[in-house]
C-alpha cells in the first residue's frame, strides 16, 4: 500500500517558526482531516506537499520516493483561495487544467463533463467563474482538482461557503475518491463534519502535530468519562448526598457536570484511576435503580478544545501564514 508521507518538516518565515517538525502519513483510500488554529501551519505544510514552497528541512514522499514534479503533476490540490481565472468560462477551463496535466483533448472533456455533472453545475459549463455563486465556485474549484483523475487529492478548507446539499455532495465525493485508493487529506474548521468523514485526524498547533490518529483512538485519549443517571430525588442511600452530585464523591474521581432533567439525575465525571467508576456506580446503587451507566467519549470537538489552547491574537504578531495564506481551522 502506498503512503503519502510527510516527514520532519520545518519552515521558518524569518523569525516565525510556521512547521516545527511536522509528521504525518496518509495511506491510498483514506481520509485524513488536518485542523488546527489560524496560523498553525495546515496551509504551510500543504504548500510545501505540492511544491509551491520548499521546506527549510523535512521532505514529502510518496510510495517511499521523495514527491517531484512528476508526481505532483498527479496530485489534485484545491486551494483555500479560489485558484480560477474569473473571466474564463467554467467547462473550457476545466477542459483547459486537465489537458495541462497531460489528458488528450477528448478524455479531458467527458472528464470535465462528467465532473461537472457529478458536483451538480454542468448546467453552468458555458458561464464565467465569477458569475458564479460563492458555493458553485467551490463546487468548480473541486472539478478543477479531480478532473485529471489525480493519484492524491490535497485540499484546503473544501467545504467552505457550502450549503448543507453541497457539503453532502463533495462528501460523498471524497468518500468515492478514497474507496478508489485515493489517499484524501483536507483542512476544516468543521470539526463534527472531520469526526463523520474521516478514517484519522491530525491536530496542529504551533506548526507541531500535538495528536495523530483514528477518531475513537483520540477520543480515549486523556482520562476515562462516564455518565450514570439515578432517578430524581431518590433517597440519599448509604452513599449520603442530596440534590447536588456530592454522592458521586470518591477518591480518584472529578465530577464534569451534575444535573436533573424531567424524571433523572444524570452525572458526567472523569476518573483517575481504574476501577474509581466502580464506587460511583455502587453509590448510585445505594440510592436506588440505576437508569445509565455508561463510558462517555469525548467529540472531536471537546478533544480538540483540550489540546488546543484558544489562540487569541490580540496585540501579537501573526505568522505570515495567518495574514498572506488565509490558514483556517
Amino acid at each position: 500500500m502506498s503512503t503519502l508521507e510527510v516527514d520532519s518538516l520545518s519552515k521558518a518565515y524569518g523569525s516565525v517558526q510556521a512547521l516545527r517538525g511536522t509528521s504525518f502519513g496518509v495511506d491510498q483510500g483514506e481520509i485524513f482531516g488536518f485542523v488546527g488554529s489560524n496560523g498553525a501551519g495546515k496551509t504551510t505544510t500543504m504548500r510545501i506537499a505540492l511544491g509551491v514552497l520548499a521546506p527549510d528541512a523535512g521532505e514529502v514522499r510518496w510510495a517511499g520516493r521523495p514527491v517531484d514534479h512528476a508526481v505532483r503533476r498527479r496530485i489534485g490540490y484545491m486551494p483555500e483561495e479560489r485558484g480560477l481565472y474569473p473571466k474564463m468560462k467554467v467547462g473550457d477551463q476545466l477542459t483547459y487544467l486537465a489537458r495541462l496535466h497531460g489528458m488528450p483533448a477528448a478524455e479531458a472533456t467527458a472528464a470535465m463533463e462528467r465532473w461537472t455533472e457529478t458536483l451538480g453545475v454542468d448546467g453552468r459549463r458555458g458561464d464565467e467563474v465569477q458569475k458564479l455563486s460563492l458555493g458553485n465556485q467551490q463546487r468548480v474549484q473541486l472539478a478543477a482538482a479531480l478532473v485529471h483523475d489525480p493519484e492524491i487529492l490535497v485540499l484546503d478548507e473544501p467545504f467552505s461557503g457550502l450549503d448543507p446539499v453541497a457539503v453532502d455532495v463533495m462528501s460523498g465525493v471524497l468518500r468515492d475518491r478514497a474507496d478508489a485508493g485515493v489517499p484524501v487529506v483536507f483542512s476544516s474548521h468543521q470539526l463534527e463534519l472531520v469526526e463523520q468523514l474521516c478514517d484519522r485526524v491530525g491536530i496542529i498547533k504551533d506548526g507541531e502535530m500535538v495528536a495523530v490518529g483514528g477518531i475513537d483512538e483520540l477520543r480515549r485519549v486523556g482520562s476515562p468519562r462516564w455518565a450514570v443517571a439515578v432517578p430524581a430525588g431518590a433517597g440519599a442511600g448509604a452513599a449520603g448526598g442530596g440534590a447536588g452530585a456530592g454522592w458521586v464523591d470518591a477518591p480518584g474521581v472529578r465530577v464534569l457536570d451534575a444535573g436533573t432533567a424531567g424524571a433523572q439525575q444524570r452525572v458526567v465525571f472523569e476518573t483517575a484511576h481504574a476501577g474509581a467508576e466502580q464506587a460511583v456506580l455502587r453509590a448510585a446503587l445505594d440510592r436506588g435503580p440505576v437508569l445509565e451507566f455508561a463510558p462517555v467519549l469525548p467529540s472531536l470537538t471537546e478533544l480538540y478544545r483540550h489540546v488546543v489552547s484558544a489562540r487569541e491574537d490580540v496585540g501579537g504578531q501573526d505568522s505570515p501564514e495567518t495574514t498572506t495564506e488565509g490558514d483556517a481551522a
